[in-house]
């Protein structure tokens, strides 16, 4: 399968790009510094660009039969990249005729699946209060893939771990199921594991370990 991944460069997306190619897939990833990922494959194509450059984010998706993001805000400045990047990619793929989108967002971007209790409440106005800009951005990105016409899933993380993978995923809502944590390996495992699965087409899941 050829797969356009997005945020490649990243934690998470370091460990996404490499269980792809060792899946057999044929990764092509968009990175705004090419020695920021240095892994030696034949079936990995690198596009250097930035979201924000429609032609390159094109480049990236052209050809593909699935694209993955893993995009996050890099700062909390009012800047909403990762929302303008997601319309670029999807105004591609829809070009292109690639229908199946998978992103990841933080479990603070709601879903009407969720039943938060006060925990969740006081995190997610803590985190309004830190990083307001790098929720909205997140947001954003989330209305803009709902508002598609695509095949999209969008998968909630908690926080994030770099502990060894669990190879256990539980799949739940904020609230309904949700632990507090995942590792990154896993988290990218279940990330790939939707691009041909179907049970979760638009559909927001929340997972943990």
């Amino acid at each position: 399968m050829k797969l356009a991944i997005f945020g490649g460069t990243g934690k998470t997306g370091k460990y996404l790009v490499e269980q792809a190619l060792a899946e057999g897939n044929h990764v092509t990833a968009l990175v705004r510094n090419p020695n920021k990922l240095a892994i030696q494959n034949p079936h990995l194509t690198l596009v250097q660009g930035e979201i924000g450059n429609a032609a390159a984010v094109e480049r990236t998706i052209a050809g593909a039969d699935a694209v993955i993001s893993v995009l996050g805000p890099t700062s909390n400045a009012p800047e909403f990249q990762v929302s303008t990047g997601m319309q670029n990619i999807i105004a591609a793929m829809k070009k292109h005729g690639v229908r199946r989108l998978v992103v990841s967002t933080g479990a603070g971007v709601g879903d009407p699946n969720d039943e938060p209790k006060l925990f969740h409440h006081l995190m997610n106005f803590a985190l309004a209060l830190v990083s307001r800009n790098v929720y909205e951005d997140m947001k954003r990105t989330v209305d803009v893939v709902r508002a598609s016409e695509l095949d999209w899933t969008i998968v909630r993380v908690p926080m994030l771990t770099d502990d060894q993978k669990i190879g256990r995923v539980q799949v739940g809502y904020v609230g309904k199921g949700m632990g507090p944590r995942i590792t990154r390996a896993d988290m990218a495992d279940f990330i790939l594991k939707q691009v041909s699965d179907r049970q979760f087409v638009r559909q927001a899941p929340a997972i943990s370990n």
